[in-house]
């Protein structure tokens, strides 16, 4: 186009030359009206290139960046499918910068520990730790980066964790180490909460024990049974033995003191007793059926601790009856329950032997629905560990006890429908209290 324009010019000028001088401005102005034409092509051409240009860079800019905006958006879809996959574990996913500074904490990992996971990122991972792995634990990683010897990466322990509120639970760790592929390095564990697991062992030891318990009481029931059948003979021949005396005395009319024969009449009702009780206990080992009558309380605890406090005026023991008046009968087993009185007031007997002050109170009431012994002591109280599992087969206090007796005495109330436990004293020492169905006929048959 720019020759088109030269060429126009050069040809006008020779036809200015040899025209007329009449028509030579008319030949000049078609020259530079020829070459005006031809510049005005030329920069269309040149104007379109550009153009052209333009478009192929323009289009070029725009794939680049639709390119970017798709890489971008698969990004972007990938790490909100991996936080998707993390957050959908069970367990709790926690990774560090390898300075120990948190980058993920999973929504298991806010659910076992109580922190938002935005309260700890960024923070140091030994939050989590109670004392003494939280002061070690930024000198272990140390350790790690200077020597490459690792002590739990790549292996799974058993070892213990804090809650944000202070509690130190039990927890599976698992670490393992991490490396990006531009030379990014990190660590990632992952924890289980163990508590339940540890409770399930705890309860499993825990019932063993109570078989192995059982197993001891269940031998003992055995052995029992066999001692009752054995002193059944023993017991009858005292009985027989103190009763002939007792006739022997009478008749022969020699000067015997006259408490004598009493005493021997006291001792044949008490090896009675004895062998009253031991087929009580017999029977209830046997699981046979109870004798039960309708009988007055009062009375029960009055002959219950004539016999248990024999001897303590020598052991400065002040005991004090304090009995409900006009309690209507009860339907039990007086010689089981008896004893279960017996028992309990020996052992307060016992307990304060070893007390500065020595006061014993037995006590009876009634509420309508039942009626409750209590028996109080002022001796030394029972010990919060043994307290736990008094009424347990072979629990005791005692350095020459077995521990069955509690055990028993509990038996046979609820076998009564009653309930039988212990209390401290306000005024130091213990209390025992045992309740019966106050309406005769209202007890469970053993």
């Amino acid at each position: 186009m720019a020759a088109t324009a030269a060429a126009g010019v050069v040809l006008s000028y020779i036809a200015y030359r040899e025209a007329g001088a009449d028509s030579r401005w008319l030949v000049a102005g078609l020259g530079v009206t020829a070459a005006l034409l031809g510049a005005f092509a030329w920069l269309q051409q040149q104007i379109g290139a550009a153009q052209r240009d333009v478009e192929q860079h323009t289009a070029a800019l725009g794939s680049e960046i639709a390119k970017r905006e798709r890489s971008e958006v698969t990004e972007q879809q990938a790490a909100e499918r991996f936080r998707a996959l993390i957050d959908s574990a069970h367990d709790a996913i926690i990774a560090i910068t390898p300075e120990g500074r948190i980058e993920v904490f999973n929504r298991a990992a806010e659910r076992i520990f109580g922190y938002r996971a935005m309260e700890v990122i960024g923070q140091n991972v030994n939050i989590l730790m109670p004392q003494p792995y939280r002061r070690e634990h930024d000198g272990y990683l140390h350790n790690y980066h200077a020597t490459g010897k690792a002590k739990i990466i790549g292996t799974g322990r058993e070892v213990q964790a804090q809650h944000k509120n202070g509690a130190v639970f039990p927890i599976d760790l698992s670490i393992g180490e991490m490396r990006g592929p531009n030379g990014s390095s990190g660590f990632i564990g992952v924890i289980r909460d163990i508590t339940e697991r540890h409770q399930a062992e705890k309860r499993e030891r825990e019932l063993t024990a109570e078989l192995v318990h059982i197993s001891r009481l269940s031998a003992m029931g055995q052995l029992s049974s066999s001692l009752a059948h054995e002193l059944n003979q023993p017991l009858t021949a005292i009985m027989n033995y103190a009763e002939a005396a007792r006739q022997m005395l009478e008749t022969a009319g020699s000067d015997v003191p006259p408490q004598v024969p009493d005493f021997i009449a006291k001792a044949v009702g008490q090896a009675e007793r004895a062998g009253q009780i031991i087929r009580r206990l017999r029977s209830f080992v046997e699981k046979g059926p109870a004798e039960r009558n309708p009988e007055d309380i009062n009375r029960l605890i009055v002959e219950a601790s004539n016999l248990a406090t024999i001897g303590t005026r020598v052991d400065d023991i002040q005991v004090h009856l304090d009995l409900a008046q006009d309690l209507a009968p009860v339907r039990i087993d007086k010689i089981q329950i008896q004893q279960v009185v017996v028992n309990l007031v020996r052992n307060a007997v016992e307990a304060l032997r070893e007390s500065s002050r020595r006061e014993l109170t037995i006590r009876s009431r009634s509420d309508g629905e039942y009626q409750q012994v209590e028996i109080i002591d002022t001796g030394p109280g029972i010990a919060p560990e043994i307290a736990q599992g008094l009424f347990q087969p072979f629990v005791t206090s005692k350095k020459d006890g077995m521990g069955i007796g509690l055990s028993i005495s509990q038996s046979i109330i609820e076998a009564h429908g009653g309930r039988l436990w212990t209390e401290p004293n306000p005024e130091g020492g213990a209390i025992f209290r045992f309740h019966l169905p106050a309406k005769p006929g209202e007890t469970t048959e053993s």
